[in-house]
């Protein structure tokens, strides 16, 4: 299980990222581009992948990691179930996230360990 400050502290963890209001919800950004965003009541992640790295993610099981069920989803939005992820998991999807997203150096930086 994720709770909101796990969340918070994994996604402000990447170089460069920030916390900012996305409608109701905490989103979390590089640059000025979302990666990922919080929906505390539901206890729900909502993460921005490649059309692959979302079906190899909700591979795991499609009942925690799950495309939005509409055209955010066909976009790679990815749904991401807090109550039941495990955070290596989480972690997984999150830095991939990041990496979709942010600046060719600061993915690089990232995958290659570098913080």
């Amino acid at each position: 299980m994720i709770d909101s400050e796990t969340f918070r502290r994994l996604a402000l963890s990447f170089p460069e990222a920030t916390e900012q209001p996305h409608f109701e919800k905490p989103s979390f950004r590089v640059g000025k581009k979302i990666f990922a965003t919080l929906d505390v009541a539901r206890q729900r992640g909502c993460v921005k992948l490649s059309e692959v790295d979302q079906d190899v993610f909700s591979a795991f099981d499609r009942s925690v990691i799950f495309p939005v069920p509409n055209k955010w989803g066909k976009q790679g939005w990815t749904f991401v179930d807090l109550t039941w992820v495990g955070e290596d998991i989480f972690r997984d999807v999150l830095t991939t996230a990041y990496c979709a997203v942010a600046p060719k150096k600061l993915s690089e930086q990232v995958k290659r360990g570098v913080d």
